[in-house]
């Protein structure tokens, strides 16, 4: 009998198998049109229609093989080989096939670490826009990709033209058998985030052919990508003063021009939270061979563009998780049933979803801005330049902590099912939780926004900046009153907080000015987009819940039916018309 039931599907018992539904197959770039319709108003259309089939590709495969190979990655991390049978030196790292298949795909089938460098580059948000869709699959890689490009663009910036001639063209290669990768190497035990405290030693010598050999000596407690071909190194040369002002930025090659190995050990492998297929390491230079950027004194400060540009790709990347995260959640809400209903006509879960879509949206808007003012920030626009300075912390500040939570939340929607490590979710929330500690803690980027506010003059420009595209949208001029006021209120309150150097303060005044300008940039999007003013919607949603006071008490209010109308349709991709869009403008808020 058993054997017969097996055999005939009607006889069989039910499982339930068919209420936890699985993602595996769905396109993430197909079932994400918002992503679509924003490309195609910031790169218009020749260009959108150009890079579509390869956003489609990727996001069928994002969800299928790379996913694949991202957890099986996960699983294996990368092992340190430090020595031949016969007790030789080999300082080997292995690494998962499906890390080193996932590495082809980055490196060399998109060329995400290269495409900046090349000689007709596409704008910058083409490159954010591959790396949001691929991060949806693995989120590990990125940092080393991220670092390579970022090392790449320090390297141009200050590098002599003999470096430069002599390895951007491995930096920006596409070969994956003979490209280079790049690292950042900065963090000690007792220089973390005090960057000042660095002690490591350049030591500076004469060569053989009369030429300056700089030798560099001390620990490096935590470098990611620790195999890496090239690495950027902070240290400070023999006789130069203590703090920041004392400190030179180097190039650390792992090969020396006669293919030996350069001098300086990989310690150990850390055995990390997340990003776990990704090899981090101590490591210990004992005389590394090492070149010169720059000038002696402007390490930091020529570091700092390295930085930069990895703060920005945690922005990115944090929007990335919580982009898979949300699209995780809708998968499971639209197909799972519980007590007779789908999860996602329950109010409830309605909100909670809402509470995850707000989040992730006004992350993209905010690095889809960032990529848009690169380019004129990179050729001497300085009202640009400035622009960038400021959001630049702000996106990784918010946006890296909002992922922690979203991703949680997903996991949450999904159940008890979520916790189990054959699902995505536990790896993307164990991902999650390192944007708000690399390349700077919470506590450290929120005081950099209030540096960039005050001692780069960073706010001013950016207020400017807003208010020229809110005068210029075309908005209701309700919601144009209610997106200045919170936008004059938010840089205000920053101002003062730099001013008055009231750190205990400068979170809460980072958030507000984050949450304003993702406002207004969602609501400028909103209105170019129209008649679908789904963004607008969004917009007006941020400022309710983010920006103005609310009583947790009052909980009678008529505004139910309403509101989950409109939760419907944010939730279901549904356009949104004007007045839909101003039903949900808070009343008051710009008085």
């Amino acid at each position: 009998m058993n054997d017969l039931n097996h055999q005939n599907p009607n006889l069989a018992p039910r499982t339930g198998a068919d209420n936890i539904p699985d993602s595996r197959g769905l396109n993430f770039f197909a079932a994400d049109p918002d992503l679509a319709s924003l490309l195609r108003l910031h790169l218009g259309e020749t260009a959108y229609r150009a890079l579509e089939p390869q956003l489609d590709a990727l996001g069928g495969r994002a969800s299928g093989e790379l996913d694949e190979w991202a957890s099986s990655a996960d699983k294996h991390p990368p092992q340190l080989q430090h020595r031949t049978r016969r007790g030789e030196a080999l300082q080997r790292i292995d690494k998962h096939p499906d890390y080193v298949a996932l590495e082809r795909v980055a490196y060399s089938e998109l060329g995400l670490a290269a495409m900046s460098h090349s000689g007709d580059a596409p704008p910058p948000l083409v490159k954010y826009a591959l790396t949001f869709l691929f991060v949806q699959a693995e989120f590990g890689l990125c940092c080393p990709v991220s670092m390579t490009d970022s090392l790449t663009r320090t390297l141009r910036k200050f590098g002599s033209p003999e470096l430069v001639a002599r390895f951007l063209p491995l930096l920006a290669s596409r070969d994956f058998d003979t490209l280079y990768q790049g690292a950042m190497f900065m963090t000690e035990q007792a220089a973390g985030s005090d960057v000042a405290r660095i002690a490591t030693r350049a030591s500076r010598e004469t060569g053989a052919n009369g030429d300056t050999v700089w030798r560099l000596y001390g620990d490096k407690w935590f470098c990611s990508n620790a195999d890496a071909d090239l690495a950027m190194v902070l240290a400070r040369p023999d006789g130069a003063p203590d703090g920041i002002g004392g400190l030179a930025l180097f190039l650390l090659p792992k090969t020396l021009a006669d293919g030996s190995r350069n001098h300086y050990r990989i310690v150990r492998l850390k055995d990390k939270l997340g990003s776990r297929s990704m090899a981090s390491g101590e490591i210990v230079l004992e005389g590394a061979h090492a070149r010169l950027i720059g000038e002696v004194g402007r390490g930091f400060h020529q570091m700092a563009d390295m930085i930069n540009m990895s703060r920005l790709s945690n922005g990115v990347r944090a929007a990335g998780l919580m982009r898979r995260a949300l699209t995780e959640a809708l998968h499971v809400a639209r197909h799972r049933e519980a007590f007779g209903r789908k999860l996602i006509d329950m109010p409830l879960m309605q909100r909670q979803l809402l509470k995850m879509m707000l989040p992730a949206e006004q992350a993209r808007s905010m690095f889809m801005q960032i990529a848009l003012l690169l380019p004129a920030a990179d050729t001497g626009d300085e009202a640009a330049a400035r622009c960038v300075r400021i959001l630049t912390p702000l996106i990784k500040f918010r946006a890296c902590r909002d992922a922690r939570r979203v991703t949680g939340d997903a996991m949450e929607v999904r159940g008890g099912t979520g916790y189990i490590e054959e699902w995505s979710d536990a790896r993307i929330v164990r991902d999650a939780h390192l944007g708000s500690i690399w390349e700077g803690t919470s506590n450290i980027v929120a005081l950099d926004i209030a540096r960039a506010a005050k001692r780069d003059g960073a706010l001013q420009p950016l207020r400017t900046f807003l208010l020229d595209r809110l005068g210029a949208a075309g908005l209701p001029a309700a919601s144009l009153a209610v997106f200045r006021h919170v936008l004059a209120r938010a840089c205000d309150g920053l101002a003062y907080v730099a001013d008055t150097g009231c750190d205990e303060r400068v979170r809460q005044a980072g958030s507000a000015l984050y949450h304003a300008t993702t406002a207004v940039l969602m609501a400028c999007e909103g209105m170019r987009l129209a008649p679908d003013y789904r963004r607008l919607a969004l917009a007006h949603l941020v400022v309710r819940h983010k920006l103005l006071p609310a009583d947790p008490l009052d909980l009678q209010t008529n505004s139910e039916a309403r509101d989950a109308a409109l939760y419907g349709a944010l939730l279901a991709a549904r356009p949104v018309t004007l007045d839909e869009a101003l039903q949900i403008l808070p009343q008051g808020g710009a008085q």
